[in-house]
C-alpha cells in the first residue's frame, strides 16, 4: 500500500471514498440499492454521490431485493459494473436464485466468454435488540458457492482497496462489512490503490500461537493479543484474514508452522462456518506442526435473542479469546497477570453497542 498522502479516514468514509474514485475512474460504474439516496445514505457511505454524478449513475430502487439483483446482473453482462447495495445481509437472502444461479454461474455457463463485474454490499453486525433476522453473519453461506469471491475488510484502508478491487474485478464479489467498524478511524492513502483479494495481513506478531480472524472479531483479537503480551507475557501472532472466498491459506500455515498453535475467530454461527473450514485446511496440510487441537471462537448455534439481557452472553469477545489462547499454552490462570488481563478485558460500555459515540440502529 502507498505511504504517502495519509489521512484520518473512518470506514464507511474510506468505502465512500472508493465509490467515489471508481465513478470518476470509469463511466460504466454504477450505484443502486434500497437507501442510496436516503438521508442517512446507508450509513453515509452514498452520501453526495447522486448529487456529483447524477441519478443516472447513482439511483435508489424499490424494496424488490430479487428484482433488484436481476437488473443488477443483467446490467453487469452488458458491460456495466455495479455496485448493488442491502443494508443488511438477510436482505439477500431474498436474491439467492439470483446470486447463486445466475451471477456466480454465469461465467462458467458460457465457457468463459461472458462476464459478471458485480459488487454485492451486504452489512452484518449486532445490537439494538436487532435479534434473530438482522444480526447474523451468513458469509459462509455465500463462500461456499463456487464464482463468488467473498471479502470481510477490518480497517478503512482495507475498506478501500478492496472495494476499488472488488469493482475492477470481472467476476461477483460480496463485499460483507460489519456495521460495528463503520466508526472506526485508520490511516488511509489518498488516490487509486488497490488490496489483492485473498491476500491476508499480519496484524501482530508473535510466537506463542497463531490468531486467525475475520471482520470485527480481527479487532477483538487485536484487544486479546496486546493484552496476553502486556499482562501474561504470552505473544502472539495475529492475521486479519480480509478475504472468506478464497482463503490466504499459506499466511495461516506459515504462522502455524512457527507457532503450532491455532485459534480462529469468527462472527458467524459456529456449525458450517468459514472458521471450521479455515482449521479443515490447516489440519489437512500442517496437522505435523500443530502441537494442540485448533480451536474455533464463533457465535453459539442458535437464533441471536432479541432480548439484550440475553445478547450480553451471546457474542464471544476479547476473554473468550485470551481463555483459548492461554489454554492451548498451557499459561497458568492462578497469577495476578492473568487477573490483571481479566480486569482489562472487562467492558466498560454497554454491550450492545462498541463505542458510546456509535450511532443505531441504521
Amino acid at each position: 500500500m502507498h505511504e504517502q498522502g495519509l489521512r484520518q479516514l473512518n470506514f464507511v468514509e474510506a468505502i465512500r471514498e472508493g465509490l467515489d474514485l471508481a465513478l470518476a475512474q470509469d463511466p460504466s460504474v454504477l450505484v443502486i440499492g434500497e437507501g442510496v439516496t436516503d438521508p442517512k445514505a446507508i450509513f453515509t457511505s452514498t452520501a453526495g454521490l447522486q448529487q456529483k454524478y447524477g441519478p443516472q449513475r447513482v439511483f435508489d430502487m424499490p424494496l424488490a431485493e430479487n428484482g433488484l439483483t436481476g437488473v443488477c446482473i443483467g446490467a453487469a453482462i452488458s458491460g456495466m459494473r455495479p455496485v448493488m447495495i442491502h443494508q443488511r445481509i438477510e436482505f439477500a437472502m431474498l436474491a439467492m436464485d439470483q446470486i447463486v444461479n445466475n451471477a456466480a454461474k454465469w461465467h462458467y455457463i458460457f465457457n468463459g466468454k461472458a462476464r459478471v463485474p458485480l459488487v454485492i454490499r451486504m452489512i452484518v453486525g449486532r445490537g439494538w435488540g436487532q435479534g434473530p433476522q438482522h444480526s447474523q453473519s451468513l458469509q459462509a453461506m455465500f463462500a461456499s458457492v463456487p464464482g463468488l469471491k467473498v471479502v470481510m475488510p477490518t480497517t478503512a484502508a482495507d475498506a478501500k482497496g478492496l472495494m476499488i478491487v472488488a469493482i475492477e474485478d470481472d467476476n461477483p464479489v460480496v463485499f460483507i462489512e460489519h456495521r460495528w467498524l463503520h466508526h472506526v478511524t485508520d490511516n488511509v492513502p489518498e488516490g487509486v490503490y488497490r488490496i489483492p483479494i485473498g491476500q491476508a495481513r499480519v496484524m501482530h506478531e508473535g510466537s506463542d500461537a497463531t490468531i486467525a480472524a475475520f471482520s470485527y472479531m480481527s479487532l477483538e483479537s487485536m484487544l486479546t493479543a496486546k493484552a496476553l503480551k502486556k499482562y501474561m507475557g504470552i505473544s502472539v501472532d495475529l492475521i486479519d484474514m480480509r478475504s472468506v472466498r478464497p482463503l490466504d491459506l499459506p499466511a495461516v500455515l506459515n504462522s502455524v508452522e512457527k507457532t503450532g498453535r491455532l485459534v480462529v475467530a469468527d462472527t458467524a454461527f459456529k456449525i458450517g462456518s468459514v472458521a471450521g473450514e479455515l482449521v479443515s485446511q490447516v489440519v489437512e496440510q500442517a496437522f505435523d506442526c500443530l502441537k494442540k487441537a485448533p480451536v474455533r471462537i464463533a457465535s453459539p448455534d442458535h437464533p441471536v435473542p432479541t432480548s439484550p439481557f440475553m445478547a450480553a452472553e451471546c457474542y464471544p469477545g476479547p476473554q473468550q479469546i485470551a481463555e483459548a489462547v492461554i489454554d492451548l499454552v498451557g499459561a497458568s490462570r492462578d497469577t495476578l497477570g492473568y487477573q490483571a488481563l481479566c480486569e482489562a478485558l472487562v467492558r466498560r460500555n454497554r454491550h450492545d453497542v462498541p463505542s458510546r459515540d456509535f450511532l443505531g440502529p441504521f
